[in-house]
């Protein structure tokens, strides 16, 4: 849910088909900010907000900001994140990351909201009772806490990341917002080491 994985996609979206070529790709949540019902304060909106724009001028991104204005903003990206997992239950964790970032970026929609996941489990034909129950189970919680303490293990600063995990050894790879073939190129000098 981070704006900059937004602006990312498309190099990622390329970059994804290339690696999965050569090793398979996991997505694991990385959680970002934790579970909360408070309005996002409004300094906090307007830093976020600019960030979006930033990304915009830099990378053509395309972000709709009415989301500022309708959406009521909460900075908590935990319940995406379980949203995805249940997903991936279900065999669609790369459609609901991408029906979450549509929703979140273009459609105004808040990614904080358990009403919108399943409104968008149901957009994407899942079975719903099975997803909203997945959402509230323990095992979706200890999954979910699970891949943070992995992702936390991780040599990763930021969002977005990339980990190419190759013979034990955990290698960070360097990410370009423009062009895929950097990264590529660390990936192919690590599996032919």
């Amino acid at each position: 849910m981070c704006s900059w994985c937004w602006g990312h996609r498309p190099v990622w979206d390329v970059l994804s088909a290339e690696i999965g070529k050569r090793v398979p790709v996991e997505y694991r949540v990385g959680g970002l900010a934790p579970d909360s019902d408070a309005p996002m304060p409004e300094e906090q909106q307007a830093v976020i907000s600019a960030t979006w724009r930033r990304i915009h001028d830099l990378l053509g991104t395309e972000f709709n900001f009415d989301f500022w204005t309708t959406a009521k903003p909460r900075r908590s990206t935990y319940p995406a994140c379980r949203a995805s997992i249940a997903a991936r239950w279900q065999d669609a964790e790369l459609a609901m990351v991408d029906a979450l970032q549509r929703a979140y970026y273009l459609r105004a929609m808040n990614p904080s909201d358990t009403a919108v996941h399943v409104q968008l489990a149901g957009e994407l034909g899942l079975d719903i009772d099975r997803f909203t129950a997945d959402l509230g189970s323990d095992s979706l919680q200890d999954e979910f806490t699970a891949e943070l303490e992995f992702s936390r293990s991780l040599p990763i600063q930021g969002f977005p990341s990339l980990v190419l995990v190759h013979k034990g050894m955990a290698h960070s790879i360097e990410l370009d917002y423009k062009d895929h073939r950097a990264a590529l190129k660390q990936v192919d000098t690590i599996l032919a080491a």
